[in-house]
């Protein structure tokens, strides 16, 4: 793998992006959400990425460490944040990142679409969960309301299909509900929590065209933690077997 490798996909990340909007909403959204389900005082975060997560999560854990393979992504977010100073930002790709520590949280943020094995990744991090810790892991949804409505338009000619917006992003795969519970499960980890990140009922475009307020938004947040089967995204909080 090239060293910029992931450098070339640090565009799609920016305020320019077409689901810049989603990204903002959903990256706000779902740290929270988090917080409300875990306990402990450490946390391992798999990504930067826009930065939203691991600023929110930073001002809630005594240790903070995150891993990310890309000097350009962590290069903007220091320049960006001051608080990151609390932080311990690691370059290295997932797949070589090493350490004898064990968190309380694990939290893989859409990263799973990202990476070359899931698989490798799901069994590689178990060693560094504590006993009694949870992985919580964010994907996006093909299986999403908006998409549906697509697809039976004739819009999509199959949901499950990478769209250009998910090859910009580096996408190599998607995922739906059932499918994730399966790479999780397979890997020796037990579901123990599933939500639904923002319930989109139509596309970002229209969104922006009929200028919808927070309020609205705020409430397809809301309404989707129920529903994570029709969401644009998908969280699930796992555990390791027996535990």
């Amino acid at each position: 793998m090239k060293k910029n490798y992931l450098d070339d996909y640090s565009e799609a990340y920016s305020d320019s992006f077409a689901y810049s909007l989603d990204n903002e909403l959903m990256l706000n959204w779902y740290p929270k959400r988090v917080l409300n389900h875990v306990t402990g005082e450490s946390i391992l975060e798999l990504g930067l990425g826009h930065g939203y997560t691991s600023v929110i999560f930073s001002k809630s854990f005594k240790k903070h460490v995150v891993v990310d393979g890309s000097l350009e992504i962590i290069s903007d977010f220091l320049q960006k944040h001051k608080e990151a100073e609390s932080m311990n930002i690691v370059h290295s790709y997932f797949e070589e990142f090493e350490t004898d520590e064990k968190f309380d949280v694990i939290v893989m943020g859409f990263i799973l679409e990202h990476v070359e094995n899931p698989d490798l990744i799901l069994e590689k991090y178990k060693k560094m969960l504590k006993p009694n810790g949870t992985v919580y892991i964010a994907v996006p949804n093909s299986d999403a309301l908006n998409k549906r409505f697509g697809y039976e338009a004739g819009l999509i000619n199959n949901m499950s299909e990478l769209t250009e917006a998910d090859l910009q992003l580096g996408h190599k795969r998607i995922y739906n509900l059932e499918k994730l519970k399966d790479v999780c499960i397979r890997n020796g980890y037990c579901i123990k929590h599933v939500e639904g990140i923002f319930l989109k009922p139509i596309t970002t475009q229209q969104i922006k065209d009929l200028e919808l307020s927070k309020e609205i938004l705020n409430s397809m947040l809301k309404v989707g933690i129920n529903y994570p089967e029709l969401c644009a995204a998908i969280l699930v909080g796992i555990c390791l077997e027996n535990k």
